[in-house]
């Protein structure tokens, strides 16, 4: 199986502008996405922005990337990469999660291959351990049936503890998996309803019934870089794990 990992690096974030250039521990937020990435078991690693300043530091840095047009979603921009690059899985690594380890990428591949038959999604998740971030919604979170599949995703604390509090939280890690076929299918459709509600692009897929499997990570110590204050959180946590 052909696999390749995409990392989407856009500068124009509404809530941190230049976001994967911002400096942690005197390294750019996607360099090191892009270090800890290569460590993966993943054949190939390239960056895709629309960005030129972005691409003037992996330039430097001599990291692969490609030129992309606009586009309002990661996925869209995963959606052009694949129409250069053949592939069996794309898997989208998030560049604003500089936590990332390589044994968490490596996760993404513990799929039954025969599932690339059709359109393929897949997903990895973490248990929510506290209050704060089941409140924040920044941090998507799932409702899974049985099987760890999708059935749907909130902004909000979903589900609801209306009768029982006998069921764990999840929340959406961002490393996903796509085959060409879930990439142009997510292309050619327009937004969905709950999709412009929501304003969580994965929806697409669940509101359209293309299964959205879902893969549990226990311990996950990762942590989403949405605005300046999580850059000083990561940048602490780096250097405590730095100092041992």
């Amino acid at each position: 199986m052909k696999t390749l990992g995409i990392i989407p690096a856009r500068f124009g974030s509404s809530r941190f502008v230049g976001k994967p250039l911002a400096q942690i521990c005197g390294k750019a937020m996607v360099i090191r996405v892009y270090e800890e990435a290569i460590k993966s078991k993943l054949d190939k690693i390239i960056v895709a922005t629309d960005d030129e300043r972005i691409a003037s530091v992996l330039k430097n840095a001599q990291i692969p990337f490609m030129m992309t047009k606009k586009h309002e979603s990661g996925i869209s921009r995963i959606w052009e990469v694949s129409n250069h690059f053949e592939a069996d899985l794309y898997v989208q690594i998030n560049g604003d999660e500089p936590l990332i380890k390589p044994r968490i990428i490596n996760k993404i591949l513990s799929f039954n291959k025969n599932s690339l038959k059709k359109e393929f999604v897949i997903n990895l998740i973490t248990k929510i351990k506290n209050p704060i971030e089941l409140s924040d919604p920044s941090n998507v979170k799932f409702v899974l049936n049985k099987a760890k599949e999708a059935l749907y995703m909130s902004r909000n604390i979903v589900p609801c503890g209306f009768k029982s509090l006998n069921f764990n939280y999840y929340k959406h890690l961002g490393i996903l998996g796509y085959n060409k076929k879930a990439l142009d299918f997510f292309h050619h459709q327009n937004p969905a309803n709950l999709e412009q509600i929501e304003g969580i692009e994965l929806l697409r897929f669940v509101e359209n019934r293309i299964v959205f499997h879902c893969i549990e990570i226990a311990n996950a110590k990762m942590l989403s870089v949405d605005t300046p204050k999580d850059l000083q959180i990561v940048e602490q946590l780096l250097k405590k794990e730095q100092n041992g």
